[in-house]
């Protein structure tokens, strides 16, 4: 590979065996130099979490097509931060986080370990694609997902992202011509209804299973999930900047003296 072909990095929450991930390092190693630094383990639902308190190890990781990677004892966000930080000798022009087995649209966005990581590439300023499927299990087919891939990555490095921009990138369970294409979309307002399935163990001490439900609350035609259950691909830009500007503008009458 030429000095000047592109770092890619590639992280996920599956886990750095997960089928989806594989699938990832395969469409990626066409664009240029593929590092993979993920979870030892399955890390789902994580968020941005980081590791404090305990020390991070690192352990190389043979996968397939002779490349080897990087599984980390962390977090999704934990394993940027140690590949920028530590592995990598220079910085990746582009991180791709994914393939996701499970959506990740609407607000599952804000759970997500697979977001958190390319978030965390996002904090840092490099570029970055958080990619799902909707589909959770383990040998769902990804052909779909990895044609909007590699889509997707050649637009990014042919057109670059701005530094920090992030894309969150779903695909719809489907496949041939079920399949409609690519719609940039917004996030859809919607939210989890927690839902506990409580059992008790052998000593009568109850427990809890955190279950659940999505409820949307948006019908819009220009969101992820109408998007999605319309049979095509949705890119959501997103930002890491929280503030909501409309509201300070509002806030603004407020006597905060004190």
């Amino acid at each position: 590979m030429p000095a000047s072909a592109p770092l890619l990095l590639i992280s996920n929450d599956d886990g750095i065996q997960a089928p989806g991930i594989l699938s990832l390092i395969e469409v990626a190693r066409q664009f240029g130099e593929v590092a993979v630094v993920a979870p030892d383990s399955a890390q789902s639902g994580m968020g941005h979490a980081i590791s404090v308190g305990k020390p991070l190890r690192i352990f190389r990781e043979q996968l397939p097509g002779g490349l080897t990677g990087y599984a980390v004892n962390g977090t999704p966000a934990d394993c940027v931060k140690i590949a920028t930080g530590v592995i990598l000798d220079r910085r990746p022009d582009l991180i791709l986080s994914g393939i996701n087995h499970g959506s990740n649209a609407s607000v599952s966005s804000i759970y997500s370990g697979t977001l958190s990581a390319a978030r965390e590439g996002a904090l840092q300023g490099i570029p970055a694609i958080g990619f799902s499927l909707c589909n959770y299990q383990h040998d769902a087919d990804m052909h779909t997902a990895q044609e909007v891939a590699t889509k997707l990555i050649a637009e990014a490095l042919a057109q670059p992202l701005g530094p920090g921009q992030l894309l969150n990138v779903n695909v719809p369970d489907v496949h041939g011509d079920a399949f409609k294409g690519i719609r940039l979309t917004r996030q859809a307002v919607g939210r989890w209804v927690e839902e506990f399935d409580e059992r008790t163990d052998p000593y009568g001490r109850k427990y809890y299973w955190l279950t659940g439900r999505f409820a949307l609350m948006d019908e819009g035609e220009d969101t992820d999930e109408y998007a999605l259950r319309q049979g095509y691909a949705s890119v959501t830009p997103m930002m890491s900047d929280l503030t909501d500007y409309a509201h300070k503008t509002a806030l603004a009458d407020w006597d905060l003296s004190l």
